[in-house]
């Protein structure tokens, strides 16, 4: 299968992966590309969609996307660690609240221990997105952290820095961890909310407020003013004498209870709960919204310099490309789409032998690739006008190096049907076997069909 031809990942994950082997590359320097750039030259028109082809066929060689897909996978375990985290700490909020109902509950202590770190977190939250709106925060940089230990995929390091730079380009970054800062949030206030409800349908408990300084009314007054939207909800709102009556000790009255029950309730979902559900739905609207017009920078020099390659102003030979930081394995293929045709080419001959062979009529002759010229005029040839039947010559009497297996299985990918002729040897020699075995093994593994005797019936009418 071609690598263009994989699953088609989603737009976001294919400018991610643009975005990491545009790092790689600025890290390591440029990778081996040619027959990537004539793939996306093949498979797109305009420059930024065959900057994906490329990112995509390179990835798939180099095992970037298997990275990713671990990246991935490491992200959901780590974000189900931190929903799990996040379910125990609003258990916890809850029962450091209501305690275990053997002494009474100042409500204001309890408000305080469900809302406290909440609302203080959230207003830092608030001042971070006016102030710069691009750091991650605590819960962001603990869930980029846990993702890529999670992930245990060394090819996955750049993946986190490509990320968060592609989105903070756009602004999109501040959007996704806030949806999962308040998604958190969100989790950890229900949990709160349930087992509140569970503690105070299963236990008796008694409700005081304190103070020394303070007078009644001052109680009275901030106890109505919390509860005025939650009573618009249908909770219930102590009383005035209710609340100056529970300054003294808790009521035993069966109504009192129930009043301030209700009104706790109603103030964690009110100040609590939907301020995060709201905003974790603002912060989804907009990163939805911000996907939409998220595109490449072809600003950055990593881009401008796969413009020439990819957006050639004129064809040019003999372009020499940097050593690659890893060897791939060569691997074969076939071409299936408008092909037509019969060619012949032989790979390193001894100019000695005579060349090329009686060929029947119709059947093109490509000559001898010698030379990283050559070969990119033919390959470049064979990606305009792609052959039916491709029988390539090679000499076995030379080593089946890398180089070489690389260039078959590159002209096998430009043709529907490959076959390997390997050529006796001349009058008088003989072929190493060992060597032979190597090229045999070699072209097994490449899944080429060879034979040691000129298949030209084949090549000329597509059978034997």
């Amino acid at each position: 299968m071609s690598p263009l031809e994989n699953p088609t990942r989603n737009r976001l994950q294919r400018l991610w992966l643009c975005e990491a082997l545009r790092l790689r590359e600025e890290h390591a320097g440029p990778l081996e590309d040619g027959e990537a750039n004539r793939q996306a030259q093949r498979a797109a028109s305009g420059l930024p969609e065959r900057i994906e082809a490329r990112a995509l066929w390179l990835a798939n060689r180099d095992g970037q996307l298997q990275a990713q897909q671990h990246w991935l996978q490491g992200a959901r375990m780590a974000l189900g660690l931190l929903v799990l985290l996040a379910v125990l700490s609003g258990a916890g909020l809850a029962l450091s609240a209501l305690g275990d109902g053997q002494r009474p509950i100042n409500v204001f202590w309890a408000v305080g221990s469900l809302l406290g770190l909440h609302l203080l977190l959230l207003c830092a939250w608030l001042l971070n997105l006016l102030l710069t709106g691009k750091q991650p925060g605590v819960l962001g940089r603990l869930w980029l952290w846990l993702s890529e230990k999670l992930a245990r995929d060394a090819r996955a390091a750049q993946l986190a820095p490509a990320l968060l730079l592609l989105l903070q380009r756009q602004g999109l970054s501040r959007w996704l961890l806030g949806l999962l800062v308040h998604g958190l949030w969100l989790v950890a206030l229900l949990s709160a909310l349930l087992l509140t409800l569970a503690l105070l349908a299963t236990r008796r408990y008694g409700f005081v407020w304190e103070t020394t300084l303070l007078g009644s009314d001052t109680f009275v007054s901030l106890t109505h003013a919390l509860g005025a939207i939650p009573a618009l909800l249908g909770f219930t709102v102590p009383s005035a004498d209710i609340i100056r009556a529970s300054g003294d000790a808790a009521l035993p009255i069966e109504a009192a209870r129930h009043a301030w029950a209700g009104w706790l309730l109603g103030v964690l979902l009110v100040f609590g709960i939907l301020p995060r559900l709201l905003l974790a739905l603002f912060c989804l609207w907009r990163w939805q919204a911000g996907q939409r017009r998220l595109v490449l920078d072809l600003s950055l020099p990593g881009y401008s310099l796969l413009r020439e390659r990819l957006q050639p102003s004129s064809e040019r030979l003999g372009v020499c490309d940097a050593a690659p930081a890893q060897l791939h394995q060569p691997q074969a293929g076939n071409h299936t789409e408008g092909s037509q045709g019969a060619l012949l080419v032989a790979v390193e001959l001894d100019p000695l032998r005579s060349w090329p062979p009686v060929l029947p009529k119709g059947i093109g002759d490509a000559g001898v690739i010698d030379s990283r010229e050559q070969r990119k005029q033919l390959l470049d040839q064979l990606n305009r006008f792609p052959p039916a039947r491709l029988l390539i010559a090679c000499d076995p009497r030379r080593s089946p190096d890398r180089g070489s297996l690389a260039l078959l299985g590159e002209l096998a990918r430009s043709a529907a049907a490959t076959r390997i002729w390997l050529l006796p040897p001349p009058p008088g020699e003989a072929l190493d076997s060992a060597r032979l075995g190597d090229w045999h093994r070699a072209l097994e593994q490449l899944q080429l069909s060879y034979s040691d005797s000129a298949p030209l019936n084949w090549l000329e009418h597509g059978h034997d």
